[in-house]
């Protein structure tokens, strides 16, 4: 595993030994039908242009990106994410996959913060860029300041934002703290926050083949979810938190985000721990 390269860095023990399938996978014949649909589906969105940006277009795109890997969505509690209001809501949720996004897009399509590197992304990175996604330099805190006050301007203009406050993967979503920054966004603009948990399973069952951790590549990562059978991403959409600019403090809303979202459970990690060596 590799180390942060900054004190402040977010860091994750989770690898690519962390992922497994927890069901059969699914056959050739279908895999390679997911492939060229999936294929298509992006293309479709690529050629979509400046009009992705649109919010309509935008949740068909993600819901036909999400249908074409053979992923179900199953959502719990509130159907919308944004939370009634004059301003944006800020959506914070756990982090483990590259498919967090699309699946939160096609329940409404908000502005995604994202790490910079995935405008790099084949086929991915054009499509968010042009969806209007923030980027934030992981390694640059200089350039922190400035991707909250834009993302502040953006929830008093109205137009929620989606951040993973953990800053990282993890395989099963439920480990980090979560950084305070993007809750200052927030405090800022008196918006409300809006916690949700997002948890993957195959055929009922937990599983990690989702999680995009460690030293993982697009690629690879894409190959192993075209490959699951049963896979579903279960979001659950929490009520929102009202904070005070005079009262609560970022690091308060962040606890109370936190704990709203990971609850009383343990990262994956802490769970093998406790129960100590195989015998």
């Amino acid at each position: 595993m590799s180390l942060p390269a900054h004190a402040w860095a977010a860091w994750s023990p989770c690898t690519t030994g962390c992922v497994a399938h927890a069901a059969d996978r699914v056959p050739a014949t279908r895999v390679a039908r997911r492939a060229a649909v999936f294929g298509r589906a992006v293309l479709g969105a690529l050629v979509s242009g400046r009009r992705i940006a649109e919010p309509e277009t935008l949740r068909a795109r993600a819901a036909t990106l999400l249908d074409s890997l053979g992923i179900r969505l199953e959502v719990a509690g509130d159907s919308a994410l944004s939370a009634p209001g004059t301003t944006g809501t800020l959506i914070v949720a756990n982090h483990i996959s590259w498919i967090d996004s699309i699946a939160l897009l096609s329940m409404e399509p908000v502005v995604m913060l994202a790490k910079r590197e995935i405008a790099g992304w084949p086929l991915i990175g054009p499509m968010v860029t042009r969806a209007g996604t923030l980027y934030i330099d992981r390694d640059s805190l200089r350039e922190l300041p400035a991707t909250v006050r834009e993302m502040a301007a953006r929830l008093r203009d109205g137009q929620s934002v989606m951040a993973f406050p953990q800053g990282i993967t993890w395989c099963a979503g439920t480990g980090g703290s979560f950084r305070r920054a993007t809750f200052q966004a927030a405090l800022d603009a008196g918006a409300p926050v809006r916690p949700v948990t997002l948890d993957y399973v195959q055929h009922g069952a937990p599983t990690t083949v989702a999680a995009f951790v460690g030293e993982d590549d697009f690629g690879h990562s894409l190959r192993r979810v075209i490959r699951a059978d049963g896979l579903t991403v279960r979001v659950n959409v929490h009520r929102p938190l009202r904070p005070l600019r005079d009262v609560d403090t970022r690091r308060r809303v962040a606890a109370q985000a936190q704990a709203t979202v990971c609850g009383a459970r343990l990262p994956l990690h802490h769970e093998v721990a406790a129960l100590g060596p195989a015998r």
